[in-house]
């Protein structure tokens, strides 16, 4: 494989890596806007004149509807993430050389950045990224 073609593979082999965290971050804005319907449900609001809005029994069917569908898509979304995380650990594990896991477990699982990686391992962030080459190289995703 010449340069680019392994840059193309490492860049292909990363944005798989990223899916778990990716999963996570949609999980947290699903659950915040949750948090926003039901604070939006709760507080009452206020009319241009200021003085507060009542509730309709429709503006409740409105909000239910909302919240039973965001519920639901939360929860599928904890399982794509679930199914993305068990995959991913998998290859993971599959590298053969320690250091070369628990970079990669430190940087896709747990979102640590080079630096924080090589403090976590006591070692230089030079070496967190020797590694991280090493391990994208010998991730296998065929399976």
């Amino acid at each position: 494989m010449d340069k680019e073609q392994i840059k193309v593979e490492n860049n292909r082999k990363k944005k798989y890596l990223r899916g778990y965290k990716w999963h996570s971050r949609r999980i947290d804005r699903i659950e915040a806007e949750i948090e926003e319907i039901r604070s939006m449900k709760f507080n009452p609001s206020f009319k241009a004149d200021g003085m507060p809005a009542g509730s309709e029994p429709s503006d409740l069917s409105k909000y239910a509807a909302e919240l039973d569908e965001l519920e639901r898509e939360l929860y599928e979304e904890g399982i794509k993430q679930v199914k993305v995380y068990k995959d991913i650990s998998y290859r993971i594990r599959e590298l053969t050389d320690e250091g070369e896991q628990d970079v990669m477990f430190y940087r896709y699982i747990k979102g640590l950045d080079f630096w924080e990686i090589a403090n976590k391992m006591d070692c230089t962030e030079r070496w967190v990224h020797k590694l991280h080459g090493r391990a994208l190289k010998n991730l296998n995703l065929a399976k």
